[in-house]
């Protein structure tokens, strides 16, 4: 059995490093830009995507603005929910293997993991490449997939986004939706599941996974 999890907006909340880092960088493109606090719909998907949506006539310069201030200090500016380490506990306790599988590319995914006390908790840390090879979650996900071996069938991903659940289902796997995060009712209505509380989540994946 096993559980694939989110980062941002699953395991930490890492608004104020995303948003303020996505203002920095339209202000280096001299392009107007949301508030921070008005940018939490850009918490979860591929920031070339969310760059596109305001307005960066070319996002891959928006996103090279945007490390240059994520990479020293934005991804930092995060915090581990509560709960999130007694659940992947409580998860790893009851025999189920943990990888992560975050949008965010896996060169930054492993320093927060890791500054957090979180990497001990997974077998492997699945992202895209700086690049934007595998930005696409179904894409990701079949390609983790591939290198663990393991059966979609006694797999769930467990995250906040649509993304995590729309990408689940293109491989077959059972989805958990997380409400602490920053998804939508409407998105959270697309997975299998809905956990309300860190606390919930283990009885949740024995419910659909064994």
């Amino acid at each position: 059995m096993t559980v694939f999890l989110d980062l941002d907006g699953t395991l930490t909340d890492p608004k104020p490093g995303i948003t303020g880092s996505i203002v920095y960088a339209m202000g280096k493109l001299g392009l107007p830009c949301p508030p921070a606090d008005d940018l939490t719909w850009a918490i979860g998907p591929a920031l070339v995507d969310t760059f596109a949506k305001l307005g960066a006539v070319d996002p891959d310069q928006a996103l090279a603005y945007y490390r240059e201030v994520y990479a020293d200090t934005g991804l930092f500016e995060n915090r581990v929910y509560d709960g999130i380490p007694a659940m992947l506990a409580a998860l790893r306790d009851a025999g189920q293997t943990l990888h992560l599988a975050t949008a965010k590319p896996h060169v930054y995914a492993r320093r927060i993991t890791a500054h957090f006390d979180l990497a001990g908790f997974m077998t492997y840390e699945f992202g895209p490449e700086t690049d934007g090879t595998r930005n696409n979650k179904g894409e990701l996900l079949a390609y983790a997939l591939e290198r663990t071996g393991d059966d979609p069938a006694r797999c769930v991903m467990i995250g906040d986004r649509h993304h995590d659940f729309d990408a689940a289902r293109a491989v077959g796997m059972a989805s958990i939706a997380v409400a602490w995060g920053y998804g939508s009712a409407e998105e959270r209505a697309t997975a299998t599941h809905i956990c309300k509380t860190p606390d919930e989540v283990p009885g949740a994946v024995r419910d659909l996974i064994g």
